[in-house]
């Protein structure tokens, strides 16, 4: 798997799915590879983002050995 922008700088996607009801969701780099994040990790604090919405964030090491998506926030 090619990590998009490297571990830990920022990069840009838009987000293809977020469950409000569990906090779940995906975005999508530029490059097409797809990273899970969970709603803690949105900067603003609100805990819900739209999907749709174009984002900057950082691809972090996560659980169960896969890239994750922190730090995410509009752009």
């Amino acid at each position: 798997m090619t990590v998009y922008g490297g571990v830990g700088q920022k990069s840009r996607g838009r987000v293809t799915r977020f469950d409000a009801a569990t906090g779940l969701g995906e975005i999508m780099a530029a490059d097409g590879v797809t990273y899970p994040f969970h709603s803690t990790v949105i900067a603003d604090g609100t805990r819900t983002i739209a999907v749709g919405a174009e984002v900057e964030f950082e691809v972090v090491p996560g659980h169960l050995g896969r890239w994750e998506a922190a730090a995410v926030s509009s752009t």
